[in-house]
């Protein structure tokens, strides 16, 4: 009998198979859906670091399909990294919300408004968790 394994933190579980696929040369990686991971990559694709999501399935089975990039062409991202954990919870203040390599990468924060870039929290004056960051 095999058992599905469950993370504890499926968001690093995202960011990790983003980043694995890259490392191998992967266009496109697929993975259990959530509307959190959903989110994020929607947030990430709107910022152009990702080419596009798409979301196949029903109920149970539903899966994210995520693409990278486009065939023939280099992924946009250089580093992906999940700032706040299940055991470490980092959350910041509006003023504290970090610049990621001189605005040229985006942090995602999660806050009371929802999930967004750090750019569009600021601008707003919410502070959050920081989800992860992106360049």
């Amino acid at each position: 009998m095999s058992r599905a394994i469950i993370s504890t933190d499926p968001i690093a579980d995202m960011l990790t198979r983003i980043r694995n696929a890259m490392l191998v040369g992967k266009n496109e990686v697929a993975m259990p859906h959530s509307k959190t991971k959903e989110t994020v990559a929607k947030i990430l694709a709107d910022s152009g670091f990702l080419a596009g999501i798409s979301v196949s399935g029903e109920k149970l089975s539903k899966e994210l399909n995520v693409k990278i990039n486009e065939e023939g062409s280099p992924a946009v991202i250089t580093e992906i990294s999940r700032l706040s954990s299940p055991g470490r919870r980092v959350y910041v203040k509006s003023k504290d919300i970090p610049v990621v390599r001189r605005g040229r990468g985006i942090v995602i924060v999660s806050t009371s408004k929802g999930m967004m870039t750090g750019k569009q929290a600021k601008t707003a004056h919410l502070g959050g968790e920081l989800i992860c960051r992106v360049y």
